[in-house]
């Protein structure tokens, strides 16, 4: 079976030990593409430099929401300028997060609103972070339209889903999957066609239940298979075909400056 983990950020220093071992895993588990998200300017550099070392592994650049008193007013032309120089996978991970109060709306509706524009002037595909904010989320992106892209760690309401699915998006679910008690999730699972889905990991953090309280790895891609497949009473490789065609359409792989 052949899979692809849509989100891990491989990039961060607590892999530096063991990266080459932990990929070298994931080809043997049939991993071979793992898309590494952007967080801001000053990883980016590392971040380019870990993908063309190691291949399989394919850059996304934005500047993240959480991380946004960190973001200066240059980073958005920054943005575009790495983009047309090194042409990543997507531009992400971006988005909005209303879960944590401290986190001003209003700045980061502005730097979503920007980065937005800059990947649809790059026709690239968006790695979406969205925590409570789902319908700001859409809005924005019906008043900037583009090419696609994944919502990740999908956790809205079935409406939403259809929403994001209508304008080109695919789904991520991962670790989350593998808890019990993740009852809303599971359901939604469920519901979903299967062609609306993709897999992931967001390791280091959100692992599975069997390594709960560790850190998160790509490795862990196939439990996250498993539980869906089991979810969904379906074969775990037409579940792995489907969800990998499904990156597929949405990222273009072939289109990654080396």
């Amino acid at each position: 079976m052949k899979l692809i983990d849509t989100h891990a950020h491989l990039d961060l220093p607590v892999f530096d030990e063991d990266r080459a071992a932990i990929l070298a895993h994931c080809q043997k588990l049939g991993i071979t593409r793992i898309v590494v998200p952007g967080i801001q300017t000053g990883s980016w550099p590392r971040l380019r430099e870990v993908c063309a070392a190691h291949p399989g592994l394919y850059p996304a650049y934005g500047l993240h929401p959480v991380y946004l008193a960190q973001h200066g007013a240059d980073d958005v032309t920054s943005l575009a300028s790495t983009i047309l120089q090194h042409r990543p996978i997507a531009v992400g991970e971006i988005g909005l997060d209303f879960y944590l109060p401290e986190l001003d709306r209003q700045r980061q509706q502005a730097l979503f609103d920007a980065q937005l524009a800059v990947a649809a002037e790059a026709r690239l595909p968006v790695l979406l972070h969205v925590r409570k904010a789902h319908d700001a989320v859409l809005h924005a992106l019906r008043k900037t339209p583009v090419a696609g892209g994944i919502c990740h760690a999908f956790n809205g309401s079935l409406q939403q889903a259809e929403q994001y699915l209508a304008l080109g998006f695919k789904l991520g679910f991962g670790g989350m999957l593998t808890y019990e008690r993740a009852r809303r999730l599971h359901r939604l699972a469920q519901q979903l066609p299967l062609e609306a889905m993709v897999l992931e990991t967001d390791a280091p953090d959100m692992t599975v239940a069997s390594h709960h309280g560790e850190r998160n790895s790509p490795e862990y891609l196939p439990e996250c298979l498993q539980a869906l497949a089991t979810l969904r009473d379906e074969d775990p490789a037409v579940v792995a075909a489907q969800t990998t065609a499904n990156a597929e359409t949405v990222l273009d792989f072939s289109g990654v400056a080396a």
